[in-house]
């Protein structure tokens, strides 16, 4: 069974900083992009982040260069990094998990991030 958990959200002040992670089970973790997406009310889920099995990283252009997404294969898990966080941050952030072949896609259940002074 497929697990994928998040942990790390909560409340910050506009500027503030917070690490997200997500532990993966039931996966051969290092063959999947992993991946972190957000979804605001009244919003679609839009892509984050994401770390590809081959080491490579990309970004939203909303949240790049203070945004950082790592992954450790050895302990499963992937975390994001936030910093200067602004109240358009606000969202409930999902831990993703996809392979191609064959094609998989799960997701965890999510963490609800808030920014407000």
């Amino acid at each position: 069974q497929v697990q994928l958990v998040e942990s790390g959200g909560g409340l910050v002040q506009p500027g503030g900083s917070l690490r997200l992670s997500c532990a993966a089970s039931g996966i051969l973790f290092s063959r999947y992009t992993m991946g972190w997406y957000r979804q605001a009310p009244g919003k679609q889920r839009e892509l984050v982040a994401v770390s590809t099995s081959g080491g490579s990283t990309n970004y939203a252009g909303s949240v790049e260069g203070r945004f950082t997404i790592s992954r450790d294969n050895a302990k499963n898990t992937v975390s994001l990094q936030m910093n200067s966080l602004k109240p358009d941050d606000t969202a409930v952030y999902y831990c993703n998990a996809h392979i191609l072949l064959p094609r998989r896609d799960y997701w965890g259940q999510g963490t609800q991030v808030t920014v407000s002074s």
